[in-house]
């Protein structure tokens, strides 16, 4: 009588493991075997982290193991198992590995395929083309596609974390819950003791460093320190927490009238304004997004302000960018005045608070929420409901989506939502942010996310005229390392163009991401279809760098750039001036935000910079989906460049006051997570 020894490993995840009975079928290409029971409720089998090994008996040979099937059924309460892989040993002596990876909930069966990773034309067989279709037939009912406001890139039909399917649940939902995390920050950084206080003034500058107490991290308090002066404030459109708004200056738009005489003592090489901008010298940040855009009235008690500035920015001898012009609205005119280095003192100060407070909302809003975490999102729901699990690319993609649909539904149910946790301390809360998404949906455009192409775009992507953007150089390493080895794993499957153009559960994803979710918006240049390896290269890139590597970039920096709240005002309280000499310090003061806003902008900044626990960075595929050896080399290729990469970003931060460590690869997470 054949034998087949079966090795089954549950997960490690708390309550991974389950008491209910597991039974097990052998599919094969001659027959099936038996239905068997693998563990009776009390022998302690599929526990948290256990690998079990049984026997199952056939009466003839069923052939080649095609298909592994598992069945849950309760036994005495409710519970879910967190199946790894089933390994499958034949009378043969040979090994069979059919990678799980997922929950099974009780009185529940799935069916596996062995881990050999195959296009559709690879499926010769009607089971397996069957279980391929079913598959997909089974997930699209799943994951639906959902408009949460009008205009925005679609989501998952969810409205809380439980409504999702269980094997894209955070494994723990304590882990994030904004409120119970924003609470705990402003525990840790012991500043709940300001809240009774909530719409209190501070006295002065110094009077915020009674929050900055349990702080001590080398970039904010070099912020706190030197955040009034032009170089730090230059400084962060080249290396800040939002490093893609400056662009280079070919010609001074008619809405902003500097002149020369204006800004000439900022001027350091002899020449006018216009020869500065012949020589490349000259860059601009333009907030036009925010022109328009509601500013909170959530509270009653307290009037909010927004601005849309343009600035002026200035690369002197020492290749330092320093801004030296500034204008605080769209429409130039007598009460809209450029604001100058050569102002007084608290003009120039605040001048530069409404841009830093601008950059603020658009970071937040643009930049990190629908550039990283919408996108994502997107990718990720087309890529559940068109590729099977069988699918090369679902295996490449899924470590880089890997909870990013759980925490953009929270945040939909507690951040961003009305009255959710956004409205308490920003002035783009009650209806601003979603404004914002809306307006800059336009600008989302597929070659935007390729990195060089958008670095090229701005016209920033000279190391001659820029050396310090940090920025620039790091991202186009990392970008490059994950392009060779997404073109590695494309090879590897792809033989040809031919290839791609075929691949109709390929074409089908790319035309989910672009039809549904894109809302068919072609003005965007998302392909439709795919009809090369280079052109799959890139979309594959982008769907990862944007995942790990550019959300890193822009998420993990906010406690750094963000924390010390006059260098990022997340609200204003006066409006912008419209005459210059009247600003005081106390205008300023009584401008920034109230002390119960601070503080829940200080819990808000920290929370959001925290890596998960467990966390896994670029390069770290533990769970392997992937079975077949030339896809591992790849792998481990992938993980020396990125080592590599590390050591250069880490060489070159050595002795800096502001080191520069965000596309650091062991700071990547794999997915947008937080």
């Amino acid at each position: 009588m054949p034998s087949y020894t079966v090795t089954v490993a549950t997960g490690s995840q708390w309550f991974a493991g389950t008491d209910d009975y597991i039974y097990l079928t052998l599919v094969g290409s001659e027959g099936c075997s038996e239905r068997t029971l693998l563990d009776k409720a009390l022998y302690n089998d599929f526990e948290r982290g256990a690998v079990d090994s049984y026997d199952v008996n056939v009466s003839e040979d069923v052939g080649e193991i095609q298909l592994v099937k598992i069945e849950k059924r309760k036994y005495w309460v409710q519970d879910d198992w967190y199946c790894k892989y089933i390994t499958v040993k034949t009378p043969g002596g040979d090994y069979v590995e059919f990678p799980c990876y997922r929950w099974v909930g009780s009185d529940e069966e799935i069916v596996l395929r062995d881990g050999t990773a195959r296009l559709p034309k690879d499926d010769i067989t009607q089971v397996a083309k069957q279980h391929r279709r079913k598959e997909l037939e089974e997930r699209q009912k799943l994951y639906r596609w959902m408009e949460w406001h009008p205009g925005f890139p679609l989501s998952i039909d969810a409205k809380t974390c439980k409504d999702l399917p269980r094997d894209i649940q955070f494994d723990s939902e304590k882990g994030v819950d904004f409120i119970l995390n924003y609470t705990k920050a402003m525990e840790n950084l012991y500043v709940n003791r300001f809240m009774h206080m909530f719409q209190s003034s501070w006295s002065d500058f110094a009077d915020f460093e009674k929050i900055f107490i349990r702080i001590s991290n080398t970039i904010s308090e070099y912020v706190m320190q030197h955040w009034q002066e032009d170089f730090m404030f230059g400084y962060q459109f080249l290396n800040g927490c939002n490093p893609v708004m400056i662009h280079k200056c070919t010609k001074l738009p008619d809405k902003f009238p500097v002149t020369t005489e204006m800004v000439d003592c900022s001027l350091e090489r002899n020449l006018t304004l216009e020869e500065e901008i012949k020589e490349g010298n000259v860059y601009i940040a333009d907030y036009s997004l925010m022109d328009g855009v509601s500013a909170n009235s959530t509270d009653p008690c307290t009037i909010q302000y927004l601005a849309a500035p343009i600035c002026l920015l200035y690369k002197n001898l020492q290749n330092k960018v320093l801004p030296i012009a500034i204008q605080l609205a769209q429409t130039p005119g007598e009460n809209n005045p450029i604001y100058l280095p050569s102002d007084e003192k608290y003009d120039w100060l605040l001048a530069k608070m409404w841009v830093r407070s601008s950059d603020f909302h658009i970071h937040q809003t643009v930049t990190h929420l629908l550039r990283t975490h919408l996108i994502s999102e997107v990718f990720g729901i087309a890529m559940y409901r068109q590729l099977p699990a069988v699918h090369p690319l679902f295996k490449l993609i899924l470590p880089h989506v890997k909870f990013t649909i759980a925490i953009n539904t929270k945040a939909r149910e507690q951040l961003i939502c009305e009255c959710g946790l956004f409205d308490k301390a920003n002035a783009t809360g009650g209806g601003g942010h979603v404004q914002l998404v809306q307006r800059s949906i336009k600008q989302l455009t597929f070659s935007s996310l390729c990195f060089p192409e958008e670095i090229q775009m701005r016209g920033v992507a000279s190391k001659e005229e820029l050396p310090y953007y940090f920025y620039r150089d790091d991202g186009n390493m990392v970008w490059e390392a994950t392009k060779s080895f997404v073109s590695d794993v494309v090879n590897i499957y792809y033989d040809s163009d031919e290839t791609v153009k075929t691949d109709v559960e390929l074409q089908a994803f790319v035309k989910d991401v672009c039809v549904f979710g894109l809302n068919g918006n072609e003005d965007l240049g998302f392909p439709k279809a795919i009809m090369t390896r280079d052109k799959l290269i890139e979309y594959l890139t982008v769907i990862i760098f944007v995942a790990s590597s550019q959300h890193a970039a822009v998420n993990f920096g906010q406690f750094d750039w963000c924390s010390w709240i006059p260098n990022s005002p997340p609200t204003m309280r006066r409006p912008p001036p419209t005459e210059k000499g009247v600003v005081t310090i106390n205008y300023i003061i009584e401008s920034l935000p109230d002390r119960g806003r601070s503080c829940w902008h200080l819990g808000a900044v920290w929370a959001l910079s925290q890596f998960q626990e467990n966390e896994l960075f670029l390069g770290m595929y533990t769970d392997e989906h992937f079975i077949e050896k030339p896809v591992k080399n790849a792998m481990q290729q992938f993980k020396k460049k990125l080592d590599d990469i590390c050591s250069i970003i880490k060489e070159r931060n050595k002795n800096k006051k502001l080191p520069y460590y965000y596309f650091s690869p062991d700071r990547i997470p794999n997915s947008v997570a937080v």
